[in-house]
């Protein structure tokens, strides 16, 4: 199995760090540190090596350190079982962030192709019980891992729903107005619908006879009306069937924007809504882990894990039980916790870094490895 990791990692103006140098191996990242002191913002910089708005879902603008609001830059070397890629992102002001692949100019979406990354943060704790929106992030960012082109396709779809939206909003009736957005939307929704299954399925088949101390879940995707298994032909009928009622909602009722991610905890047979609040973490647990191995299994390399504040909710048995699927998958899992003796059970199977604040500053220091 090949390895990715990344090796280096500078960070300039981005968040509480004004600058941080990083120079790490392959092998799981410690991050500890009290409360406040920039341990999450690290890990959010490297969440930036992917498509999108990072684990905070944060604006553009909002990342870049305070007062000095001179933009922010993250750059990384990450290696490919001995390539090395250089990765440069960052914004000046409230500019649109930009990105480099080995020097060269590079959409957002080019990153999925390079590296893949999963994220477990506190905020997502409550992803069984609030809305499908939550769920449906969730999933999209499990499937962009499978399917790097999975960003593009829910791109044009969203573009064209906006579009279509706005119309409707304005009560526009003529149909040749709509025609061409639908068939946008047909297109590229039943390519995100498809990928969506494609991930079902291997988280599914990931959970099938593993050896994880996490529960396992079962998992279905679901949607408006049943219309998205015969693919594009059925979305653009029911676009066109529904713009009444469309119309007088003023938003498109219909679609991959409408799906969800159903799971139920199988052993005992509970949805996971309804599970305890330990339970629901650790069934996100498991499935971050079956994704993992998922991608081990099918690309023979697993993704780097950002793991943020995962130990602190684990007794001390699931904590060592989650750092030996770590290492037992050879993910590079950056993961933080205000204590160092949270992972204690990992010993001098990881690295160690200790991050503090002064002045509204934030400071990282590697440190010795832990003895087993």
């Amino acid at each position: 199995m090949t390895s990715l990791a990344v090796t280096h990692l500078q960070l300039s103006h981005f968040r509480s760090h004004k600058r941080a140098v990083l120079d790490v191996d392959a092998r799981p990242v410690a991050i500890h540190g009290p409360n406040g002191a920039g341990k999450t913002n690290l890990i959010e910089a490297i969440s930036y090596l992917s498509p999108g708005r990072g684990l905070r879902r944060a604006q553009t603008g909002d990342v870049a350190r305070k007062p000095e609001a001179l933009g922010w830059k993250i750059s990384a070397e990450l290696s490919n079982t001995g390539r090395v890629t250089e990765l440069v992102t960052g914004a000046e002001g409230t500019a649109s962030r930009t990105v480099t692949i080995d020097g060269k100019a590079a959409t957002q979406t080019a990153l999925a192709s390079v590296v893949r990354v999963l994220w477990l943060i506190p905020a997502m704790d409550r992803l069984w019980i609030e809305g499908a929106e939550g769920r449906r992030r969730f999933l999209d960012r499990a499937t962009l891992s499978f399917v790097p082109d999975h960003a593009e396709a829910s791109l044009r779809y969203e573009r064209a729903m906006r579009e279509r939206n706005r119309l409707l909003k304005d009560m526009v009736r003529d149909a040749h107005w709509y025609g061409a957005l639908e068939q946008q939307m047909a297109e590229a929704g039943a390519v995100v619908q498809a990928n969506r299954a494609v991930c079902v399925a291997a988280l599914i088949a990931a959970q099938d006879g593993a050896a994880t101390a996490f529960p396992i879940a079962e998992l279905a995707l679901t949607d408006t009306g049943e219309i998205m298994a015969d693919g594009a032909e059925a979305l653009l009928a029911a676009f066109q069937d529904g713009r009444g009622r469309d119309m007088a909602a003023g938003r498109t009722l219909s679609g991959p924007h409408r799906s969800d991610l159903e799971a139920v905890y199988a052993v005992k047979g509970v949805p996971a809504r309804d599970c305890s609040t330990g339970e629901q973490k650790a069934l996100l647990i498991s499935l971050i882990l079956a994704n993992a191995r998922a991608l081990a299994r099918d690309t023979g390399q697993p993704p780097i894990l950002l793991l943020d504040e995962v130990a602190a909710h684990l007794d001390a048995d699931r904590r060592a039980a989650l750092y030996d699927e770590i290492c037992a998958l050879g993910a590079q899992a950056w993961m933080t916790g205000t204590e160092p003796g949270l992972f204690d059970a990992l010993g001098a199977r990881g690295q160690y870094l200790r991050v503090t604040d002064s002045a509204g500053a934030s400071t990282v220091t590697p440190e010795p490895s832990h003895a087993d």
